[in-house]
């Protein structure tokens, strides 16, 4: 019989761990069936989504609080689905507010193998997800080769299966001048890569702090110019965010074009840029992988910010750092998130690009560089938990 999965992602990153997962099932399982919820990348891999995904794409404590009749009907919707479909496994992608409380619910109904892609980070706070989670979760597919044993101390299955962002196609220099010609960007001109994030919240949050600090930037670079690639749910608000910002921003809408050339426009935009400045998130690795040396800043909702900030058990939440045990990549974070702070960091990056490449190399070896290909090490995982012997 061709095995049949549910698959279940909330945000973008999920959506690229998702499509990388199902790309390899689909080599070691030809034929393989998939129901769920997912984005444009899972969707292109064959799913039909039973939801726009966009829907749970909330961070936040108090984000969260105001849509919670609408996803808790969602979970309900969803747990119901995967009942009819009855498959050999439930995956769930990472956004674990939504995603193990569908979990719950369908394990409770029966004996579904259910599957974690993305292992919390009990290891940066929250300690006591891991316990919880596994009364819910059979396996779980971890990024980082740290963090199996965390999920092993509480009886469930884990794998390390590395970080897809290590297989994706790098820009070739050919192609980062190409991008600068087309965009009108002179070879010589600082090119400064903004990311503000893939949510509402952080866009809004962020737009402003970040505008203010290559304001302050281009003061010192009166040349740079100013590239935004934007995620699809949020490129309306990243447009009208950035349309006072200096620098003639680019704004990259992934909209506009056709979906497999947005991966190579951005990929070509990262190699093209001197210097990012990026919301924390797994954007850090997608810039580590393309060597641009980068400035991580971020701030939430101050209610989730004073309660998160008093239960972190890391001094950084930046994965290039945590991964690479190093602290090169520098970050400000909450109160800390100043426009003339962040300015001067982006300076100091600029300056010095080369402290932080041993750091970016380091992080991509770690994560399963020149290996096989992390959707697919991940795909095998699945496929041995559902046959063990």
């Amino acid at each position: 019989m061709k095995p049949v999965f549910f698959l279940v992602a909330g945000e973008p990153s999920g959506d690229a761990l998702g499509a990388a997962l199902m790309k390899g099932l689909k080599q070691l399982a030809p034929g393989v069936v998939f129901h769920g919820v997912g984005g444009p990348l899972m969707q292109a891999e064959g799913m039909q989504s039973l939801f726009a995904m966009d829907e749970l794409s909330i961070m936040g404590i108090a984000e969260v609080a105001p849509k919670y009749f609408h996803l808790k009907r969602r979970i309900k919707e969803t747990a119901e689905a995967v009942a009819a479909v009855k498959p050999d496994a439930l995956i769930t992608i990472d956004s674990p507010d939504f995603c193990l409380r569908v979990a719950k619910i369908v394990k409770a109904a029966g004996d579904t193998r259910t599957v974690h892609y993305v292992a919390p980070t009990v290891w940066a706070w929250r300690a006591g997800r891991a316990k919880k989670m596994a009364k819910v979760i059979d396996q779980v597919l971890a990024l980082f080769p740290f963090e199996p044993p965390y999920m092993t101390a509480e009886g469930m299955a884990c794998d390390f299966v590395g970080h897809p962002v290590v297989a994706e196609k790098q820009a070739s220099s050919e192609s980062a001048a190409a991008f600068r010609k087309t965009h009108g960007i002179a070879p010589d001109a600082p090119l400064v890569l903004a990311l503000p994030g893939s949510r509402r919240g952080e866009v809004g949050r962020l737009s402003d702090v970040f505008g203010q600090a290559i304001r302050l930037f281009q003061q010192k670079h009166p040349k740079a110019r100013v590239v935004v690639p934007a995620a699809a749910p949020v490129s309306e608000q990243v447009l009208q965010a950035v349309s006072n910002w200096p620098g003639s921003p680019v704004v990259l809408d992934p909209r506009t074009g056709a979906l497999d050339d947005s991966p190579a426009m951005k990929r070509a935009a990262f190699r093209a840029a001197d210097v990012a400045l990026a919301a924390s998130g797994t954007v850090s690795l997608e810039l580590a992988a393309a060597q641009t040396p980068m400035v991580i800043a971020y701030d939430m909702n101050w209610i989730s910010r004073a309660m998160i900030g008093r239960l972190l058990k890391v001094d950084t939440v930046t994965l290039v750092n945590l991964v690479a045990e190093s602290r090169s990549v520098p970050e400000f974070l909450g109160a800390d998130c100043r426009a003339e702070r962040i300015a001067e960091a982006l300076d100091s990056v600029f300056e010095a690009p080369d402290s932080q490449h041993a750091a970016m190399a380091l992080t991509m070896e770690r994560l399963g560089l020149g290996k096989e290909a992390p959707g697919l090490r991940a795909a095998r995982a699945v496929l041995k938990g559902l046959n063990p012997s």
